[in-house]
């Protein structure tokens, strides 16, 4: 073949692959103008959720949502399915496009559990020390803003209580400040790994004094498709009552999240806290709780001194005797608010004091409600805005609280719940958020609800808002313990900003 014909051949497929992207990345009303990006829904979302229990006595329910969107709710999947049942086909190889839709054998592996269409959540239980970690992917329609839910009833035993955390996605890069090696903690680093090769892992402790001596925490094997279960107090030697651990992997990518299992207090999931920031809010936390402890670390190389401030209903005003921080840097520092909402919900709002700079941190609380024998945990850590949308599922007709906070602008947002799982009508309530203050939201039950539903918060107007959703369980099950958990709402990522493009024949110039 002539150089001429192979170069016409080129010129053409250059051609070709330039009209497609342009065709992908345009906006539906035709090519933006040159330079401008546009907001697009995103086409695939990827969730994981650690195994939930190794007891008997454990009972875990599952909830997954996709909301409504203005993207086409035609085709698409979201599923949830078992990590040991992703891990091989009959070859002995995992599938290649990373959804797990074949198992052992060759066979269709069944979701153990699917969104089917959008706005309306689906639920599954499982009991036991059988319940599995779970891989999910979901891609078209159902993508923007699918999310998950899993809450574990623990009747007896460590940690005994209420259990939640929300699915994440994977990322490479965790701060849990909160986490613990106590001789009565027992604090267990869930990594799950969702992609076809293993993953490598490092976890640092740090300690008030510093870093803790281990290399135990080095290099650690995260096998595809799976998920391990890491015991903290394994990798140092010496107890350590309040800790941040960082997590980082080396290659590949994980989910991570930290059960806490407590003999005293119960326990629940620590998830990590946003990303390292200057200025931090913790919303949410509950107005009978009857201790509150604040765990504070400055990752970076300078220290950070901060303004505590605790937003409440009526505006903000600083713990007495706690109204500043300080924080040496890479030591890990607690304080002890007692019951410092006293009888009305609030959020900690942590911003650097005049002189201190923009030094980041991460922080978490670990909140107790009870008293004596009958005290139960959760843990609230550093939470990102809710910017344009949030989704939390696996909300009951009762026992479900919604916090709203505006650490700095006042703002307007909106709430929409969902049918039930069962059935029902959706329906939708518009708040006002006072500037520094936290709205106990009254949630607007779905009409004639069955079932459990979700929950969606959009920003309308006003600066960032920060929110979290508080489940109770009272009943024989809690045998007069106050069990809860608390989750985060942060902003869902269901759209993503792509460049526009467009057919361009310079390209095929030399």
């Amino acid at each position: 073949m002539k150089r001429t014909t192979l170069s016409l051949i080129a010129a053409g497929a250059a051609l070709a692959a330039v009209t497609s992207v342009a065709a992908v990345a345009a906006p539906d009303e035709g090519p933006a103008p040159t330079g401008t990006a546009v907001r697009q829904p995103v086409e695939r979302t990827s969730l994981l959720c650690p195994a939930p229990s190794s007891s008997e006595l454990a009972e875990t329910a599952y909830t997954a949502y996709t909301p409504k969107t203005e993207v086409s709710a035609g085709s698409g999947t979201a599923a949830l399915l078992p990590a040991t049942r992703a891990l091989a086909d009959k070859d002995g190889k995992g599938d290649k496009d990373g959804r797990g839709k074949k198992g052992k054998g060759g066979k269709e592996a069944e979701p153990f559990l699917a969104v089917k269409k959008q706005g309306t959540p689906v639920t599954a239980e499982k009991d036991g020390s059988g319940a599995p970690a779970l891989i999910g992917l979901a891609e078209g329609s159902l993508a923007p803003g699918w999310s998950a839910q899993q809450t574990t009833v623990f009747t007896a035993g460590a940690g005994r209580g209420l259990h939640g955390v929300a699915c994440a996605a994977p990322d490479t890069d965790f701060w849990f400040p909160g986490a613990s090696t106590a001789e009565d903690r027992g604090d267990y680093l869930h990594l799950t790994n969702p992609d076809d090769a293993a993953a490598v892992v490092d976890i640092e402790l740090y300690g008030k004094a510093g870093a803790l001596d281990s290399e135990i925490g080095e290099g650690i094997q995260v096998p595809p498709r799976s998920s391990v279960p890491v015991l903290l107090s394994t990798l140092t030697g010496k107890p350590q009552t309040n800790l941040t651990a960082h997590v980082t992997a080396r290659s590949g990518r994980v989910a991570a999240a930290v059960q806490a299992l407590d003999e005293k207090v119960g326990g629940d999931w620590l998830t990590p806290s946003a990303e390292p920031a200057a200025s931090v809010v913790l919303p949410g936390i509950p107005k009978d709780a009857t201790a509150v402890r604040l765990i504070a670390f400055a990752p970076g190389s300078a220290d950070a001194d901060l303004k505590v401030s605790l937003a409440g209903p009526n505006g903000s005003l600083s713990p007495a005797g706690n109204e500043t921080l300080h924080l040496k840097s890479g030591m890990t520092t607690a304080v002890d608010l007692a019951d410092v909402t006293r009888g009305e919900p609030g959020s900690l709002v942590l911003t650097p004091t005049g002189d201190s700079g923009d030094t980041p941190v991460v922080a978490a609380v670990r909140v107790i409600r009870g008293k004596g024998g009958d005290q139960e945990s959760a843990f609230i850590p550093a939470a990102g805005p809710v910017g344009a949308r949030a989704t939390v599922t696996g909300n009951a007709a009762k026992g479900t609280y919604l916090s709203l906070t505006a650490p700095g602008k006042a703002a307007k947002v909106r709430v929409t719940a969902s049918a039930g799982t069962g059935g029902g009508t959706a329906a939708t309530k518009t708040y006002s958020v006072g500037a520094g203050r936290t709205l106990a939201a009254d949630i607007p039950v779905p009409d004639s609800l069955k079932g459990t539903y979700a929950l969606t918060v959009e920003t309308i107007s006003g600066g960032p808002v920060h929110a979290s959703r508080t489940l109770t369980r009272s009943g024989a099950a809690a045998d007069g313990i106050p069990m809860f958990t608390v989750q985060n709402l942060t902003d869902d990522r269901g759209t993503v900003t792509v460049p526009s493009a467009r057919p361009e024949m310079g390209v095929l110039l030399d």
